[in-house]
């Protein structure tokens, strides 16, 4: 039998259309907010029952719409942002009155009540998409939309919807994400006779945070903000020693509407390496200001998703931001606030740590090498920046000490350091981790770090698992400074070794570096991108100072310059901090002052 092709009643064709937008009352409240907030809105409200099946009911303070605009309005195609083709490549509105209406009212009981610059308001109601009546209306400027039996007339999909719970549930989650995009604006939405959100308008991006999640969460975020090839980044992520497994707000925003980009959250978690552990799932708000014309906000129906012109250059600046947050003074960790990462179970300490005399260096000392060379009290090592001058503040510290802070060890493992706002406490062991893995990282960019010979080389027996790694690794090993031969089925010699440190075990550090290298089990491995920072973070782990290890005030003062003359000083490769912050503040209302 021949088909004919026909062309649909307006009313089947509204019904399709309305299929793409309206997938259930969350996608209503969306649009409705939407075209409440591009029509200047400073208060939202949002009241449904039954999670919207049964009603919608969005109100706002905006401009409103004159009577013929509010008629035009449900036409389809009827739209106030664009007037040609070229127009949709600059779009920077949600949209104002028009672009869903038309969808929503072909599958509803729709109302509006509006007014603008008339002296009078409008009341239309429509019902599956046919206006019914326009009579005037006595009201204030600004738009109220109703809408009642959502999918009354396609059954089909209202079987498709959820419960009244969980669809509220998405309802909020949208009103959340908006209310994050649009921090200025007052939103409040109430289910039945609960109120789920009430949030008053605000700058402060932090403070719309503490409204949604509590002040606990709000203090761990610190700010973001980096320019970068015409895309501009800002925003808030959670500092390192705040960040954890399992459930993770990630909200983008594009021009003030929020969009997901899965390759975005991977690039802003690129910007946390090395100073988070593997699983942890920092949260990020991040907003983006791009070139206009350089992102198409149409290519979703709901939109939800965006296409950037340049992907990769955007990828490059969220990762950017994010990297130069993580290292200004205000990413380390806190006193008084949040707790820091919980520590490996097994801590490398030194065998002095628990209750050896002061000034015991008991351990036991490397092999003899070929010219003993000790970086600490050496001053800094090739390719650092020099150590600032008496009385001028380190890098990364210019906000926080006071000139160059007078430095104090105490229980053999922490440095005090005075601030201008408090005091820093430094964990030499993580300290020196850090100095230690981005100089090696520089070395190999540099074609190696510098080593020692051994005058009596070392001779370690390995299984055949270490054998077969280290052979895997031998190059790189050796521009770390190791410089390892096979000899034999089961045994290695060890003829180089760095020299980190006057008491650096080479033995020690080379056994458990192929053990973890081997293993590659440690959330430290896990969090390596390549096998250069895999031998850097373990050589930086294994062959730092340790806990219980005096130092006396040249080696306090080299630590100090060296930590902060790095890229991250304020986090260790293991995801800990390096640097507490106990602020005047804080000890004042310890005080009660």
């Amino acid at each position: 039998m021949t088909r004919r092709i026909r062309v649909l009643p307006d009313a089947v064709a509204n019904q399709i259309a309305a299929g793409e937008v309206v997938e259930r009352p969350a996608s209503v409240v969306k649009e409705l907010v939407e075209n409440a907030l591009d029509a200047g809105a400073s208060r939202v409200d949002v009241e449904i029952e039954a999670g919207g099946k049964r009603r919608i009911r969005v109100a706002d303070d905006g401009h409103g719409m004159v009577r013929a605009d509010a008629i035009l309005c449900l036409d389809r195609h009827a739209t106030s942002k664009i007037e040609a083709a070229a127009d949709l490549r600059g779009i920077r509105s949600f949209g104002f009155r028009g672009e869903a209406l038309p969808s929503i009212a072909a599958v509803s009981r729709l109302r509006i009540e509006t007014r603008g610059d008339d002296e009078v308001g409008t009341a239309i109601r429509a019902t599956g998409g046919r206006i019914l009546d326009v009579t005037d209306l006595a009201r204030r400027r600004g738009t109220t939309v109703e809408v009642q039996g959502l999918f009354f007339n396609a059954p089909a999909r209202s079987r498709f919807l959820k419960s009244a719970a969980a669809e509220a549930r998405a309802v909020s989650e949208v009103l959340t994400s908006l209310a994050l995009a649009h921090p200025e604006a007052t939103l409040r939405l109430v289910s039945g006779d609960r109120t789920l959100l009430d949030l008053r308008g605000t700058d402060d991006m932090r403070e719309r945070v503490a409204a949604l999640w509590g002040d606990d969460a709000a203090e761990t975020l610190i700010p973001v903000y980096l320019p970068l090839g015409g895309t501009v980044v800002k925003g808030l992520v959670q500092r390192p020693d705040a960040a954890r497994p399992g459930l993770r707000r990630a909200h983008l925003f594009v021009e003030a509407r929020p969009f997901r980009e899965p390759a975005l959250i991977k690039a802003a978690e690129r910007g946390y390496r090395t100073t988070i552990p593997s699983g942890a799932r920092p949260w990020m708000f991040l907003h983006l200001e791009v070139p206009l014309g350089s992102v198409d906000v149409n290519v979703h129906p709901a939109k939800a998703e965006v296409r950037f012109r340049d992907r990769g250059a955007v990828e490059e600046a969220v990762e950017a931001a994010v990297r130069a947050a993580l290292a200004d003074a205000a990413s380390a960790a806190p006193v008084g606030r949040s707790a820091p990462v919980q520590a490996p179970a097994v801590r490398e300490r030194g065998p002095d740590a628990a209750g050896a005399h002061d000034g015991a260096r008991d351990r036991r000392p490397s092999p003899p090498l070929e010219g003993q060379m000790a970086l600490f009290v050496s001053g800094p090592a090739p390719g650092d920046p020099a150590p600032p001058a008496e009385g001028e503040p380190a890098p990364h510290l210019e906000a926080l000490p006071m000139g160059r802070p007078r430095l104090t060890q105490f229980h053999r493992q922490w440095i005090v350091a005075e601030a201008r706002e408090g005091l820093l406490i430094i964990d030499q062991h993580s300290a020196h981790e850090r100095v230690l893995f981005e100089r090696l990282m520089k070395a190999y960019g540099e074609g190696g770090a510098e080593a020692q010979r051994l005058l009596f080389p070392l001779t370690l027996r390995l299984t055949p698992d270490e054998l077969h790694e280290v052979d895997q690794v031998r190059g790189l090993l050796a521009r770390a400074g190791f410089e390892i031969d096979l000899f034999g089925a089961d045994t290695v010699i060890v003829h180089t070794v760095p020299d980190p440190h006057p008491w650096f075990d080479a033995e020690r550090c080379i056994r458990e570096m192929i053990g973890e290298l081997t293993a590659g089990t440690s959330d430290l491995m896990r969090a390596a991108r390549n096998q250069h920072e895999r031998i850097a973070m373990t050589f930086a782990c294994k062959g730092a100072i340790k806990a219980g290890q005096t130092l006396s005030d040249a080696e306090m003062q080299e630590l100090f310059d060296a930590l902060f003359a790095t890229e991250l000083p304020w986090h260790d490769v293991h995801g800990r901090p390096t640097v507490v912050r106990l602020s005047n503040a804080e000890l004042e209302r310890k005080f009660g002052r």
